[in-house]
């Protein structure tokens, strides 16, 4: 845990491209090889660091969908919103989404490209609150739905085009339309 804090603190202050496992190991009080040993490379590092903020992350998101608000678009609403305002205060995340919009992509592939845990979490999250919420859904469309929305989601924290507000509204809508529930 003190490596990816570590890790966390050094990205946040400078940016994962000055970050290294020597200067990850210095801040943790750990030796470089028990670094090695336990992550592989900077790469694994760098991975299992995004991977530990977004399930914090998650956490926050599953908060606001359970108990949630009564109307369901609303709900998911609130959902997308908080994403999209939250990744702004998160300091590792926000660091990430920075960097992506200032031409650096260093973790960035672990967002999108390499992202598989992060959107297999998200997903499973959004696919067991939508088959609570939604009538007698069919278990394609509510993949296809929690797809969309974790995708779209992301997509707008890096490439913004609106205020959260309306684009949370505009992502409630088409994921609820999809499942025939807006």
């Amino acid at each position: 845990m003190r490596v990816l804090d570590a890790a966390r603190d050094l990205t946040c202050e400078s940016g994962w491209d000055r970050v290294s496992l020597s200067a990850v190991a210095a801040r943790a009080e750990v030796s470089r090889p028990s670094v090695y040993k336990e992550f592989g490379n900077r790469a694994g590092l760098g991975r299992a660091l995004v991977i530990r903020e977004t399930q914090e992350f998650l956490t926050g998101v599953a908060a606001t969908l359970y108990p949630g608000l009564p109307n369901t678009r609303a709900s998911l609403e609130a959902a997308v919103f908080h994403v999209l305002t939250e990744a702004e205060r998160q300091p590792l995340i926000r660091a990430v989404i920075s960097a992506a919009r200032e031409g650096s992509d260093s973790l960035l592939p672990y967002l999108t490209a390499r992202a598989d845990p992060i959107f297999d979490a998200g997903q499973s999250l959004l696919q067991e609150w939508l088959r609570e919420r939604c009538p007698d859904p069919d278990d394609q469309d509510i993949e296809v739905a929690a797809d969309i929305a974790v995708r779209m989601t992301i997509s707008h924290l890096i490439l913004s085009t609106h205020p959260p507000r309306h684009t949370a509204r505009r992502l409630a809508a088409a994921v609820l339309k999809l499942l025939d529930t807006a």
